[in-house]
């Protein structure tokens, strides 16, 4: 399979591509430039909004407008742009990472500490009435987070481990958690995730230069390999959900590849399960 460069850009940590099936876009972000992305492949046409502190991800919500993990906790930005607090938590040296929507609706929003320090970071459950569910209380990076076509399953990366891990989820809830894929020494660590319509679960490998995609019995199967060393986050997108989308940074790299940064697809990759919105 070959890359193509949607956007180039050089995001010092770019995360989080989300179809935006309403919009007709990708949303991405740039994690430490507090920078808020938006890609048209119809048109070609892009924007990008600088935030006043740093963002983990970003997801449509089903009453318009987005929602937004952030470093101080999880706000809402309405269609006519207003911003407001659904949940305001501010820990010192602590930011937002990756998120997902639930097949409920709920938002699973992730959080690490700055230095990464071993159980400094969480997953909490996030309601659209801004209730909370801390869900997991001993995590290092929260990373990449998603469910199963049927929505029994939930897949889920803390990337020193090394590992997706997958655990059995039933009306908000998780339990029996055990490996799901393991990356090997020297292959890089596992970081942002997306299922497929096959149950296939695709991870991209930071400082593994490539996206993997793992069928529903946790057997690697094909292997997307990417010149930026760096890569961060996949997503399907486009009108019918077959092209994978790709988000890689250049933070901490003394000599970033040319496409290091930017936003990467590779069309007809596969086949998407459509995601549902935030219901906030």
């Amino acid at each position: 399979m070959t890359y193509e460069i949607a956007v180039r850009a050089e995001a010092a940590l770019g995360e989080g591509p989300t179809w935006d099936a309403a919009g007709g876009r990708l949303l991405w972000i740039d994690i430490l430039g507090a920078r808020l992305h938006t890609y048209d492949p119809a048109s070609g046409r892009r924007t990008a909004r600088t935030l006043d502190q740093h963002i983990g991800a970003v997801k449509p919500r089903a009453a318009g407008g987005l929602v937004l993990n952030l470093r101080d906790g999880v706000a809402l930005l309405d269609p006519d742009d207003t911003f407001r607090w659904l949940h305001h938590e501010p820990v010192p040296g602590r930011r937002a990472n990756d998120a997902a929507v639930a097949p409920d609706g709920s938002l699973w929003a992730g959080t690490m500490r700055y230095d990464e320090a071993p159980g400094g970071g969480s997953l909490s459950r996030i309601g659209g009435d801004g209730s909370v569910d801390v869900v997991l209380d001993d995590v290092a990076v929260s990373n990449g987070t998603g469910w199963s076509p049927d929505g029994r399953l939930m897949y889920y990366v803390d990337s020193p481990t090394r590992r997706v891990d997958v655990f059995d989820h039933d009306d908000g809830r998780i339990g029996n958690r055990r490996p799901f894929a393991g990356i090997e020494d020297g292959a890089g660590f596992p970081d942002g995730l997306t299922v497929d319509a096959d149950g296939c679960v695709w991870v991209a490998l930071w400082d593994g230069g490539a996206v993997r995609r793992y069928t529903p019995a946790g057997e690697l199967d094909r292997v997307i390999t990417l010149p930026a060393p760096r890569v961060t986050a996949c997503a399907f997108g486009g009108p019918d959900l077959t092209d994978l989308y790709i988000t890689t940074a250049r933070v901490g790299l003394a000599a970033p590849h040319p496409v290091a940064g930017s936003l990467l697809v590779v069309p007809g990759a596969g086949k998407g399960l459509e995601q549902p919105s935030f219901a906030g």
